[in-house]
C-alpha cells in the first residue's frame, strides 16, 4: 500500500473543507452589507461580459486567405 495516498486524501479533504468554509462565511458577510453585494455583482458582471468577449472571433486576424 502506497502510503501517501491517505495522506494525500485527507490533505485534499481538509482544503476543500476550509475552502468550502471561507466561501460560506464570504457569502454570509456579503448578504449582510449591500456595498459588498453591489460589489460581487459588477465584478460578476465584468467576468460574464469579459467572457462573453473573449469567445467571439477574432476578427484582427482573420484573413480570407487563410480559410
Amino acid at each position: 500500500m502506497d502510503w501517501w495516498r491517505p495522506l494525500a486524501a485527507l490533505s485534499v479533504a481538509l482544503l476543500a473543507f476550509l475552502a468550502l468554509g471561507g466561501l460560506a462565511g464570504l457569502v454570509g458577510a456579503v448578504l449582510g452589507n449591500l456595498a459588498a453585494l453591489a460589489v460581487v455583482a459588477l465584478v460578476l458582471a465584468a467576468v460574464l461580459a469579459w467572457s462573453k468577449w473573449g469567445s467571439g472571433p477574432n476578427r484582427w486576424l482573420s484573413n480570407p486567405y487563410w480559410e
